[in-house]
């Protein structure tokens, strides 16, 4: 099983900006897909945005969350979260799983620990 880190949370003020980034154990490109995930308390956890050969992005998270691939570094991907709002406070985990980028966490077979965002003033 794939081994998952994330990094980059922290407190930032509405409308600042933050970027998460995700550390595999296998690469990315050909056989695994990287996502993006957060969970509210209460609720499950759902899709933010999942890269692959493709980019894919829930309704909720085009136009200011950007996900992408560090080529160089076939294990590797960053979410770049811009005009960030008070609601979007989480906690954000990093998935892979084999073959196709998928809305539904439950096809996931690697997860990280999670990394808090807090958007408050």
């Amino acid at each position: 099983q794939a081994q998952v880190v994330e990094s980059g949370g922290g407190l930032v003020q509405p409308g600042g900006s933050l970027t998460l980034s995700c550390t595999a154990s296998v690469r990315i490109v050909g056989h695994y897909v990287m996502a993006w995930f957060r969970q509210f308390p209460g609720k499950d956890r759902e899709f933010i945005a999942g890269i692959g050969s493709d980019t894919y992005y829930a309704d909720s998270a085009k136009g200011r969350f950007t996900l992408s691939r560090d080529i160089a570094r076939y294990n590797f991907a960053s979410l770049q979260m811009n005009s960030l709002k008070p609601e979007d406070t989480a906690t954000y985990y990093c998935a892979v799983k084999r073959y196709d980028v998928s809305q539904d966490p439950s096809e996931y077979t690697s997860w990280g620990p999670g990394t808090l965002v807090t958007v408050s003033s």
